[in-house]
């Protein structure tokens, strides 16, 4: 029966293979997802070997963090942008997934995870939320929490307002539209934790900024965010 079903198993792949979210190649039956290649070359920024890296500037003197790091860089029209739009737009939740766990095993080389106590997403509003069915963000987080093994509080940050687009506003305004609209469920949960904070791209980093100021003005001991992405200038 088992040999039955392996056969079977093959048949139907080879009758019906499936595509890398990236490239849109035929990947491996052994692969998940993404094809090797495309793993491999992936544009990694490696932020974490580097407290000065172009995403932590953004946040210089306008908010506290322990770290700000991307694991890629986002490019248009390129595998990392094809990635995120599977993961935002057309229902493929695995992809936020499957990058957490990338990076979580690359982060556990030299323990730099060991920085952080809880993991919290970005959070969308119930509407928006809703409407997708799944957080992309926190999807994300959980791939690093199961690497880690260290709890993701994935409603840690309850989002009030739905904003309007932000495309067309500076970064103070984006700032000013965000830092009102944001709200802790559980004060005693961040008291005195080192929080990860993860999105998945950052551009002007207004949404992070407002989320972590109201994460340390609520008790939290240090937080550094984490997104997949960092947008190239």
């Amino acid at each position: 029966m088992a040999n039955l079903k392996s056969y079977l198993s093959a048949l139907l792949y080879i009758l019906f293979p499936d595509n890398c979210l990236a490239c849109g190649g035929v990947i491996e039956e052994e692969e998940d997802s993404i094809c090797s290649i495309c793993r491999f070359s992936l544009a990694k920024t490696n932020f974490h070997l580097d407290d000065k890296n172009i995403v932590a500037q953004k946040f210089w003197g306008r908010t506290k963090l322990n770290y700000a790091i991307s694991y890629l860089f986002f490019r248009k029209e390129g595998d990392v942008q094809n990635l995120l739009h599977g993961l935002k737009y057309n229902n493929q939740p695995q992809v936020g997934e499957i990058l957490g766990n990338w990076y979580a095993q690359e982060l556990m080389d030299n323990d730099f995870y060991k920085n952080f106590d809880i993991i919290i997403p970005v959070p969308m509003h119930p509407k928006k939320l809703k409407k997708r069915g799944y957080n992309q963000s926190a999807y994300f987080g959980k791939g690093l929490a199961e690497i880690w093994k260290i709890p993701q509080l994935e409603n840690g940050i309850k989002k009030l307002s739905n904003t309007l687009s932000q495309t067309k506003k500076s970064r103070q305004e984006r700032y000013d539209n965000m830092k009102a609209g944001f709200e802790i469920t559980d004060l005693e949960a961040i008291k005195n934790k080192n929080i990860l904070l993860v999105d998945d791209v950052i551009t002007t980093g207004a949404t992070l900024e407002a989320c972590a100021n109201l994460l340390l003005k609520g008790g939290a001991k240090t937080v550094s965010i984490a997104t997949i992405a960092a947008a190239q200038s």
